[in-house]
C-alpha cells in the first residue's frame, strides 16, 4: 500500500524536510505529489555551490539554496515545478534496490501513464526524444529507498541563468543551453490537473493507494530522525 500525499504551492525546503523524515522514522511506503515551491535552488548532498550556481546573481535576487539530503545535480524550482516523490520499503518491489533498476520502474510509471511517444529514460533524465523534462535524485538505506523527480510542467529562461554549465553533463545535452535542452510538459497536456490524475491513477492500478493529509503525516513520523536537508549561506554575497 501507498500513502499518498498531495501538496500544493509546498515550499520545497519543507517538501524535503517532511520526505527526510518519512524516509527515517517510518516505515511506510510514500508518494509525494507537490504542485510547485516558492522558488529555490537545490543541490544534491555532495554538490559545490560554486561548481553549480551563479552565487553573485542568486544572491542579489534572494533566491534560497537549499543542500538536500540526497544525491544527483542542482536545480532551480518554482511554481511551475511538479515534484513527485517515492519513498519504499525494499521488498515492495521485485527488482534490486540499486539505481538503475529503481530508475527503469519509474521509467514504466511515467511511459505507461502519460502515454507520451518520445518518453524515455535516458541517462539519469527523463526525456521526451531528445529533450529534458524530468531530473532525478535517490537516496538508498538499508532497508528502503527514495526517489525524486522534479517534473517541468513549465519554467522561466531567466531563472535557469543562475545555473552555471556543469563540467559534467550528460552526452546527450551535446553542449545545448537550457533553452535547447528543456521542454515543458505544458506543451502535452491541457492543464496540470490532467497530468496529475494520470499519475495517481497508474499508481492505483499498481497499488493500493490511500490518500493521507500532511498534519496525519506529520503525526506519523518521530521527532528524533536524523535531518541531513540545509539551506546553505552566499557567504555574504
Amino acid at each position: 500500500m501507498f500513502h499518498l500525499i498531495r501538496l500544493k504551492s509546498y515550499p520545497i525546503y519543507e517538501q524535503l524536510l517532511l520526505e527526510e523524515k518519512l524516509l527515517r522514522s517510518n516505515e511506510g511506503n510514500w508518494c509525494v505529489i507537490n504542485e510547485g515551491s516558492t522558488p529555490a535552488i537545490v543541490m544534491g548532498i555532495s554538490g559545490k555551490k560554486e561548481e553549480w550556481v551563479d552565487c553573485s546573481k542568486a544572491a542579489q535576487d534572494q533566491i534560497p539554496l537549499i543542500k538536500r539530503f540526497s544525491g544527483g545535480g542542482t536545480v532551480v524550482v518554482d511554481e511551475n515545478t511538479l515534484f513527485l516523490t517515492f519513498i519504499c520499503q525494499k521488498q515492495l518491489h521485485d527488482f534490486p534496490a540499486y539505481p538503475e533498476p529503481i530508475m527503469k520502474w519509474m521509467e514504466q510509471i511515467y511511459a505507461t501513464a502519460l502515454q507520451l511517444p518520445g518518453l524515455r529514460l535516458r541517462e539519469n533524465d527523463f526525456v521526451i526524444d531528445d529533450r529534458k523534462f524530468g531530473g532525478n535524485a535517490q537516496y538508498i538505506k538499508k532497508d528502503r529507498w527514495l526517489h525524486h523527480t522534479s517534473l517541468l510542467w513549465d519554467y522561466t529562461p531567466e531563472k535557469m541563468a543562475y545555473l552555471l554549465h556543469p563540467k559534467k553533463t550528460p552526452p546527450y545535452r551535446a553542449g545545448r543551453s537550457h533553452a535547447e535542452f528543456l521542454c515543458r510538459l505544458s506543451d502535452y497536456f491541457p492543464d496540470k490537473k490532467a497530468l496529475i490524475g494520470r499519475i495517481v491513477n497508474e499508481l492505483g492500478n499498481r497499488f493500493l493507494v490511500k490518500p493521507v493529509s500532511l498534519e496525519e503525516a506529520l503525526l506519523m513520523c518521530t521527532e528524533s530522525s536524523r535531518q541531513s536537508t540545509t539551506l546553505i549561506e552566499y557567504d555574504g554575497l
